[in-house]
């Protein structure tokens, strides 16, 4: 079982629980050197952390304590505020008295996350499969915590074929979710993709039939007609029609399915300016059973466009 899990995972375990609400819990953690985890309640004017532990500890993450980063590179003050109010991971190196007497745990984020790029992080390769946290979202992808708060980029064109305007339309932070390894840097950085695990066109496909009609969203209206996704891996194109715009809903009418040129036709029926549901995304590859992919062809056999993902030259 992957130890190095998305920040926030551990929080409610009891072994975490057990860990943090006791002096001596936390002492047999530094024996252990064990990763746990704690929400972080403030940052003072030294940027050091306050961590939230049990029976009355104070935990403390010093400013160069609360971040990995490569050699010469410095912790960014941002990095650290946006840790407030939220669960961190970290290891307990010692313990000191303050001021009063009163216990206080020093801990590290930067050791628990040096440890999950030594054992994990180093250890993946383009098409490993790997659970992900999404910690916040910008109009190019999503950034996502692939292990103790280290950061991934999900590009917006790897979250689904059908195209978003943004990542907001699929994923919110918080989201947990699983994630294929796209590729690794020079500098160790990993990028990931999410399309893979969303099913071919025939998968998709295969759920509808001509003569249907369904509900679709519309994704964008170009003067030769009108993108409408009907799953996060399938859209179709119907005739133009008037005042019908974006992220409309919209019921559609299947009038034909072309395999070979990978087309769905539709004509539009209605549309609505309902708030769109974002659906809980359905992986068509369990994760449980199966973490690595070599090759995925999303185009089906004989169409004359191939639309695939090699990982393995990656």
């Amino acid at each position: 079982m992957n130890r190095y899990t998305p920040e926030g995972s551990r929080i409610g375990t009891t072994q975490n629980r057990e860990y943090v609400s006791s002096l001596a819990g936390l002492e047999r953690a530094l024996d252990k050197q064990a990763i746990l985890e704690a929400p972080a309640i403030l940052c003072d004017h030294n940027f050091n952390l306050h961590i939230s532990l049990g029976g009355g500890i104070l935990g403390i993450i010093p400013r160069e304590e609360c971040e990995f980063v490569s050699s010469g590179e410095q912790v960014k003050d941002i990095a650290i505020l946006t840790r407030v109010g939220k669960p961190v991971c970290f290891k307990v190196t010692g313990f000191r008295r303050d001021e009063v007497g009163e216990t206080v745990a020093i801990l590290s984020r930067r050791a628990a996350q040096r440890e999950c790029v030594l054992n994990y992080v180093s250890t993946l390769i383009p098409g490993d499969i790997i659970p992900v946290r999404v910690t916040h979202l910008e109009n190019f992808g999503a950034f996502v915590d692939i292990g103790c708060g280290i950061v991934s980029l999900l590009s917006i064109d790897c979250i689904s074929v059908s195209r978003i305007s943004h990542p907001s339309v699929r994923l919110g932070v918080g989201d947990s979710m699983f994630a294929v390894v796209k590729s690794i840097d020079e500098r160790g950085r990993v990028y990931v993709t999410e399309r893979e695990l969303l099913g071919s066109w025939e998968e998709n496909v295969s759920r509808f039939s001509e003569g249907q009609t369904v509900r679709g969203v519309v994704r964008s209206v170009e003067n030769y007609g009108i993108f409408v996704e009907l799953t996060p891996n399938l859209a179709g194109l119907a005739e133009y029609k008037e005042n019908v715009y974006p992220e409309q809903t919209a019921a559609v009418y299947i009038k034909s399915i072309i395999p070979d040129k990978m087309k769905v036709k539709l004509i539009i029926i209605d549309t609505a300016d309902e708030p769109i549901y974002r659906q809980p995304l359905e992986y068509f590859i369990n994760p449980e059973q199966t973490q690595h992919i070599d090759l995925w062809t999303y185009s089906p056999e004989g169409s004359k466009k191939i639309i695939e993902s090699c990982f393995s030259n990656a």
